[in-house]
């Protein structure tokens, strides 16, 4: 059975004794109806994108030094090259606190670097020398990508990548939890995030919210009880239930910068 991340319509909650042939799923909420209209996007794969879009940048005359996570001017002049590259951050204020981390962690992902989470030798010279921004597969249209291979997310509007945003998909681990929402119930699953291609028909915009597997912060659902949200826990390795989290400002940004508006197509892939 595939899991929700504590949100509607996704994972059952049933009884601790076994598992019933069929279980009404009831959300927590009534999904708001959607008038968006379907988008269509051109999916590529790697071996089929000799044309993917790539931003040049330009490498800095002035290399990065190693700073670790140390805040200060060293740390500004690291985040300001991760906005350059595409990699998104709060503020470049040279306080090396929690979305300059997850932006450096994206980075090393994608520049297939141990993922220290700190500015380290090899980071500085990579993000120093780097030629091109932070780019997806995908070659057109205007779409979310989550690629799985890599825990990215990929901001796609009309065939470009405007950001890419630290991620944790499903742990793909089965598990079996009690319920957050009603006592003596159980909730069980395999934690995997399906691969395909969706559409966000739902999203809660108030903050957090509760759900059988916990509260998850400000939702975008787009498959089932499967959503993007935020999450205080965001590591280097696939670790959710099944949704894909993010860092909870990360999670504000793509609100306050409507990125992801009812009827966005979701692209969730393993190609990366």
């Amino acid at each position: 059975m595939l899991s929700s991340c504590g949100g509607t319509g996704g994972s059952a909650a049933v009884a601790a004794t076994r598992p019933p042939a069929t279980v009404e799923l009831t959300p927590l909420f009534d999904p708001p109806v959607t008038t968006a209209p379907p988008v269509t996007v051109a999916l590529t794969t790697i071996a089929e994108a000799p044309e993917i879009v790539q931003v040049p940048v330009e490498p800095l005359t002035e290399p990065l030094v190693a700073i670790g996570r140390e805040s200060g001017a060293g740390a500004q002049r690291a985040q300001e090259r991760l906005l350059e590259l595409g990699f998104w951050l709060q503020n470049p204020n040279g306080d090396y606190g929690v979305t300059t981390r997850q932006a450096v962690m994206a980075f090393q992902k994608y520049a297939g670097l141990p993922t220290t989470e700190s500015v380290d030798e090899a980071t500085a010279a990579a993000l120093s020398t780097a030629a091109f921004r932070a780019h997806g597969i995908s070659n057109e249209g205007t779409l979310i990508e989550v690629d799985k291979t890599r825990q990215l997310l990929f901001v796609i509007e009309d065939g470009v990548t405007s950001w890419a945003i630290n991620v944790s998909t499903g742990s793909g681990v089965p598990f079996r939890e009690r319920d957050k929402t009603e006592w003596g119930k159980w909730i069980w699953g395999d934690a995997r995030t399906p691969e395909g291609i969706f559409t966000i028909d739902r999203e809660y915009a108030k903050g957090w919210r509760p759900g059988d597997l916990g509260e998850i912060y400000r939702p975008k659902y787009f498959n089932g009880g499967i959503a993007l949200h935020g999450a205080y826990k965001i590591p280097a390795y696939p670790a959710s239930h099944g949704c894909v989290r993010m860092s909870t400002p990360a999670m504000d940004f793509i609100w306050s910068a409507d990125l992801v508006p009812r009827g966005t197509t979701v692209w969730v892939h393993s190609q990366g």
